[in-house]
């Protein structure tokens, strides 16, 4: 399959990047990526879930989306991708899909705006553990960690993309000229530092974030599949540990994996999200086939 085109929509006088596929009357998912990431992070999944209608999105001031006024938070990346359905006349309940940083969004927008929210799908999440790769402690650095973002070169860019996978196979040239380009935007070292900063530190992931955001979810939880890979650099996988202890949360590790499972076991990880969505579709009571997605 050939996944369309990615166009550009006015979201309040921003304007977000999004990739759309799939039936137009099928139930809404929204496809959200990691940090310093870009939508194509999940074009894999766009053929398996052909009968709903998906949305993938570039986050506010990330990929090739521009950046909302003042300095780039975890709220606004939410709000930002709940309205920008809004902008594409999507206000139905949405399954949410999220990868790193975009699992933490995905976590914030059902605490947020839970009767927005039928399920969550959270892949290799951020806000469930404290520890994270170096590289990215340093980034949260003030100044240091700005300086080296706006200093991304192709080197960097490919060790970058190999700490994601253990398919070395997958670090393509065009996934290192797209983080390269990436990066080169001005509003991609902002962004990205001012995200950092707010949620870690040199020491390791902020903890009072995380307690609110598990603590929030807690009180009104959603049907939620947390998946991890189980050689993720990135973000280890033993904080499934603590999404295992959260209601309503099915968990699974993919062996031999990295950081993005969606990528890099792609049937089997659609497998497994498309079972969630339907049970999940189910139990909120939205008529469909049970069998939804499948090709």
């Amino acid at each position: 399959m050939t996944v369309p085109q990615p166009r550009f929509v006015d979201v309040g006088g921003t304007r977000i990047r999004v990739r759309e596929s799939g039936d137009p009357a099928g139930e809404p998912v929204l496809l959200l990526h990691g940090i310093g990431r870009s939508l194509e992070d999940w074009d894999p999944q766009h053929e398996f879930l052909s009968r709903y209608r998906v949305v993938a999105v570039d986050l506010a001031g990330f990929g090739h989306s521009d950046r909302v006024p003042g300095p780039a938070t975890l709220e606004k990346l939410a709000d930002t991708a709940l309205v920008t359905l809004d902008a594409l006349g999507e206000t139905r309940p949405a399954h949410v899909m999220g990868n790193s940083l975009g699992g933490a969004v995905a976590l914030l927008i059902s605490t947020r705006h839970p009767e927005r929210v039928v399920s969550l799908v959270l892949a290799d999440p951020a806000g469930f553990g404290a520890e994270v790769t170096p590289a990215l402690r340093v980034i949260g650095v003030p100044l240091l960690g700005r300086f080296l973002l706006g200093h991304l070169d192709a080197a960097a860019a490919r060790r970058s993309e190999r700490s994601l996978f253990v398919d070395g196979s997958l670090v393509t040239d065009e996934r290192v000229a797209r983080a390269v380009e990436i990066a080169r935007r001005p509003e991609f070292a902002q962004t990205f530092a001012e995200v950092a900063a707010e949620l870690g530190t040199v020491r390791g992931v902020r903890p009072g974030w995380r307690r609110a955001l598990l603590d929030a979810f807690a009180r009104a939880p959603k049907p939620t599949l947390a998946v991890w890979g189980e050689r993720d650099l990135i973000l280890p996988a033993a904080q499934l540990r603590a999404a295992s202890r959260l209601p309503q949360v099915t968990t699974h590790v993919f062996g031999r994996v990295g950081h993005m499972p969606q990528i890099e076991v792609p049937a089997a990880f659609a497998t497994l999200a498309l079972d969630h969505l339907a049970r999940a579709g189910q139990q909120a009571g939205i008529p469909g086939d049970t069998r939804a997605g499948t090709r």
